[in-house]
């Protein structure tokens, strides 16, 4: 597994992470409909060329298997092929954004469980909760943050 901050957000390379993005929330975030996913999308790639620190993890070349970004002590965004999922891809981008960036705090969607428990499982405690989330949608946050 090869994990790399990137340096040049390509449209390439941007369209492979949008696409790992949508695979991963339709298998995770079974809470959105098809027209929010469709709806969040729009925003996503904004959000990718933004973000300070963005970190692609590959397993062949040029192929992105998932990604993580990084704003000051917070992890923004971390998403994984479904078939990354339980094969340790996403503890390795976690830890290495944990040690590389200082990474502290995250905020999860409640309605999310699995990302709850991976994140608990790797150290992370709740210390606040909200009924929206940061759009004003009906959907519940968990700050989360390393003790």
């Amino acid at each position: 597994m090869k994990l790399y901050e990137v340096q040049e957000r390509t449209g390439t390379l941007l369209n492979a992470l949008l696409e790992t993005w949508e695979a991963s929330v339709r298998a995770t975030h079974l809470f959105l409909s098809n027209e929010e996913i469709a709806h969040i999308k729009t925003y996503v790639p904004q959000a990718l060329a933004a973000v300070p620190h963005l970190v692609v993890a590959e397993r062949t070349p040029g192929t992105p298997v998932g990604f993580l970004g990084v704003e000051g002590d917070r992890l923004e965004m971390l998403f994984l092929a479904p078939s990354e999922r339980g094969q340790g891809t996403g503890r390795q981008l976690l830890q290495y954004g944990v040690q590389t960036y200082g990474i502290r705090t995250v905020t999860v969607n409640e309605q999310n469980p699995q990302a709850m428990g991976f994140y608990q499982h790797l150290g992370f405690v709740t210390y606040q909760r909200t009924d929206q989330d940061e759009q004003g949608e009906p959907y519940p946050l968990l700050y989360m943050r390393l003790p």
